[in-house]
Parts: C-alpha cells; sequence; structure tokens
C-alpha cells in the first residue's frame, strides 16, 4: 500500500475538526510521504477553516489518484456534500447520518485499496446515537463494515504515544462491570492480535507483550483478588504456547515508569483508564489510537470533539499530526 494517499474522514461537523485538518495539512504538505486527503464538504471546510483564521488552498478531487499529485500545493478534498452547513460547537442531528457514511466511504476505499490507510477525525457519539447508531464508537463500528460470518473480525484498540504501546482489554464500559467482562478467552484473542499487529505494521520481529494484573498488586496471590489466578496467568499460559512473548501478570503501578517500559513492545491493561492514563500523562497533546485486527490500517488522535475550542481557531492539531504519521509509517512497513 505503499505511496497510497491517506483518507481522512471529517468527523463530527460542528467540532475542531476542520481547524485540525487544515493545520495537519500546513504542517505536512512539504512531505510527501505523508500525503492525505479530506472526506468531507469542500465548501463548508474552506468556511470553517477560513472563520477560524486557518484558510489553507484546497482542491475538490473525483479520483484518490489525484490526491497524490495536488497534496504538495493544495488539501485534496474528496467532495461529499453536507445535509445542512456547519456551525462551530452547535451539533445539528440533521448532519449525523453523513458522519456514519463518510466513515463508511472511507472503509470502502480502504477496501478497495484505493487508499493506503484511514485516519478519523474525532465524532460526537451522542449525536450518532440520535440517528440510531449502536456502536461505542469507531473501533467496533469499523469492525462491523468489514465482518462477516465466514471473516470475524477481532478488533484492538491500541494507544501510542511516548514510546508506550497499550491496550485495553476492556474498553468503554463502567469500571463494576470489567471483572465480569474479564476474560482469559478475550486477553489471548486480543494478544495474539497486538504480537501480529507489531510484526506486521510496526517491524518488530518478536514483540515482548507484558500484560498487567487487574488488582492493586496483581492480586498479591490471592489475598486482594483472584482474577489473576483465574483469568489472567492461564491467558498468558496460552499466549505463550502460540509463541508470543508474554510476560505477567505485572503489578500496574510499577509497570509504566521508564526503566519498565524498556522491557516491552505492548503492554495490555484489564481497563480503561489502566491503559489511558500512562499515555495521557506521557504525550497527551500527541496520543494516537490505533485499531488493529482490520485489513486495513486505522488510527486516529486520541481526543475527542473538543466543542468548546471549535471555532477559535487554537486547537492543537499535534495527535491528528502523529495519526498522518504514524498511519504512513504502517503502510510503508505493510
Amino acid at each position: 500500500m505503499t505511496g497510497l494517499p491517506i483518507a481522512l474522514t471529517c468527523g463530527e461537523p460542528a467540532s475542531i475538526a476542520p481547524e485540525i485538518t487544515a493545520k495537519a495539512w500546513a504542517s505536512l504538505h512539504q512531505d510527501p510521504r505523508n500525503n492525505f486527503f479530506l472526506i468531507g464538504d469542500a465548501l463548508d471546510f474552506v468556511e470553517r477553516s477560513t472563520a477560524a483564521g486557518l484558510a489553507v488552498p484546497v482542491v475538490q478531487i473525483t479520483d484518490t489518484a489525484h490526491a497524490t499529485e495536488v497534496f504538495g500545493a493544495a488539501l485534496p478534498i474528496l467532495d461529499v456534500k453536507l445535509p445542512k452547513p456547519s456551525r462551530a460547537a452547535w451539533i445539528d442531528t440533521r448532519n449525523s447520518q453523513y458522519v456514519i457514511d463518510v466513515i463508511s466511504l472511507a472503509t470502502d476505499l480502504c477496501m478497495k485499496r484505493h487508499c493506503g490507510a484511514m485516519v478519523t477525525n474525532p465524532i460526537q457519539k451522542d449525536a450518532l446515537y440520535a440517528v440510531g447508531f449502536r456502536h461505542q464508537g469507531h473501533t467496533d463500528f469499523l469492525a462491523s463494515l468489514v465482518a462477516s460470518a465466514e471473516a470475524p473480525i477481532q478488533e484492538v484498540m491500541m494507544l501510542v504515544a511516548g514510546g508506550l504501546r497499550a491496550v485495553p482489554i476492556t474498553v468503554h464500559v463502567p469500571l463494576a462491570q470489567v471483572p465480569t467482562l474479564l476474560t482469559t478467552e478475550a486477553i489471548v484473542a486480543q494478544g495474539r492480535i497486538v504480537a501480529w499487529g507489531l510484526q506486521h505494521w510496526f517491524g518488530i520481529e518478536t514483540p515482548r507483550i507484558w500484560v498487567t494484573g487487574l488488582n492493586p498488586h496483581a492480586g498479591e496471590n490471592g489475598n486482594m483478588g483472584h482474577e489473576e489466578m483465574s483469568i489472567i496467568e492461564p491467558a498468558i499460559a496460552q499466549l505463550r504456547s502460540w509463541g508470543v512473548s508474554a510476560h505477567g501478570p505485572v503489578s500496574a503501578d510499577t509497570a509504566f515508569h521508564a526503566e519498565a517500559r524498556e522491557n516491552y513492545d505492548a503492554i495490555l491493561c484489564m481497563y480503561h483508564d489502566q491503559a489511558l492514563i500512562p499515555i495521557k500523562t506521557l504525550d497527551f497533546h500527541g496520543g494516537v489510537n490505533v485499531t488493529l485486527g482490520l485489513p486495513f490500517i486505522r488510527t486516529s488522535p486520541d481526543h475527542g470533539t473538543a466543542l468548546n475550542l471549535a471555532g477559535k481557531g487554537t486547537a492543537r492539531a499535534d495527535s491528528l499530526i502523529a495519526a498522518i504519521r504514524l498511519s504512513s509509517d504502517m503502510a510503508a512497513r505493510g
């Protein structure tokens, strides 16, 4: 897929997406390795970015192949008209199905190999729920678009920042539900996909994977919980039987300092905040969300729609820029 442009979805129209997209193009357009095109409403993008003081040259394209040709001089936009013009920080659910359709279009382009990767701008999930969206977010929605009975998808969310790659086994669920949702099978399935992804997309021949415990001090031999012995240790044993270099369960409070991070290439964490807190502490503005397990590359900035900043031109594009760069690096290896 090397050399193909990256598809960038528009995300929530009322969000900071037009602004960070403009900043990302301004930062990256002189490097053809990171060439991308936006899927969205060209006129709406121009109006929103200009109003925020971030006007950039744009070119409407009808063929993704043209994106590479024009990227150095202008932001290529595959023009898809919004039902209603967007307003900064003002959610209009009449545009919600459009957001879903753009993600579906980007998926189709990736599956047909018209682009080398997909990067997704942030979405406002409650706006999508208003039109019947029934997924936790991008990750499981993308899996649903490409899965079939013959080829089921096990999607994995991996966060990347500050030299750390962290995977939450359970994701957007209440903390009280984690012990009942955590299973040996889930850890093994995600661990195998992470190992494959590190080999295939990150060029790590023999990935070293650490696995955290669920409880304080990894359960202290059952004195502070049984999940380590009954769920996590059997998962690690199974991963090793599959040839994965897995180690643990390790106490989460000692797993993320600099010396510890030198000993693994990725770490499996038992719940959302166990993975996200160290990621955002190491690099709050530059974190990247990577979806493993799909038949194509997908990354995204590790932040939300930031409606409180929309329209002001002050939102930082570090995370989006990092997501584009990482997807380009992954495509070059794949």
